[in-house]
């Protein structure tokens, strides 16, 4: 599996023959200058809650990509009255079979709103299901004992987990949240961005070494294989 980092919690996975992209939120995001939206190509948009800072490029990428949407029943009807046609709704605890696996929403602890102030649903995390490996993206969450539920059910490879703190789990928060889930490796997420996100990576690093789990911070336009 191929994962590109486009900053915050936005990155594209290459699995299965087919190309997810999360949470779209680059043109506003300084960091990612860099990045050129017409550079971006998605089979599938997964979108985990409506904040400005994870759907702010998703009409435009949807439009520009023709990729399928998966998010929310909330979004779903957001997104439809903006013109985009090809958009999946889930809600949680649901899932689905997709071409490339199967997608199963869960629960995430935060909050909500689209970025006209129409109700954004309830937010959520993903657990995707292929033939290749099962990777976990929480979405912007708190830690929460319902994680270990994911481990019952699904062997994670990799989970995908914010670690800026304030507005969601820290580095210490995010490395429980790894062994509930029964993984020992995370690309982190949601730092940086804003000031009250800042973080110390070494530290977080360190933080997630001492629990026996391997931190992946890929640059702003990095690939890795995972």
């Amino acid at each position: 599996m191929k994962l590109t980092s486009y900053g915050h919690s936005c990155f594209a996975v290459e699995i299965s023959g087919k190309t997810l992209l999360f949470d779209p939120f680059i043109t506003p995001n300084e960091l990612a200058k860099s990045i050129k939206l017409s550079d971006i190509k998605a089979d599938y948009m997964l979108i985990t809650h409506g904040h400005f800072d994870h759907i702010a490029d998703a009409v435009e990428l949807a439009k520009q990509t023709g990729a399928k949407v998966i998010s929310n029943f909330e979004i779903y009807q957001w997104l439809s009255g903006k013109g985009i046609e090809d958009a999946h709704p889930m809600n949680h605890g649901g899932s689905f079979e997709f071409d490339f696996g199967t997608v199963k929403f869960v629960s995430a602890i935060h909050s909500s709103v689209l970025p006209d102030g129409t109700y954004g649903g309830n937010p959520g995390g993903f657990v995707v299901s292929t033939p290749e490996l099962t990777f976990y993206n929480s979405g912007d969450t708190a830690l929460t004992y319902d994680m270990k539920l994911i481990a019952e059910e699904y062997p994670i490879n990799v989970a995908m987990l914010p670690i800026g703190g304030n507005f969601t789990m820290n580095a210490k928060d995010a490395a429980r949240a790894a062994e509930f889930v029964g993984t020992r490796k995370v690309v982190g997420l949601h730092y940086d961005t804003f000031p009250p996100i800042r973080i110390d990576k070494e530290a977080a690093s360190l933080t997630m070494k001492t629990a026996g789990i391997e931190l992946v911070l890929p640059g702003i336009g990095e690939t890795v294989t995972l």
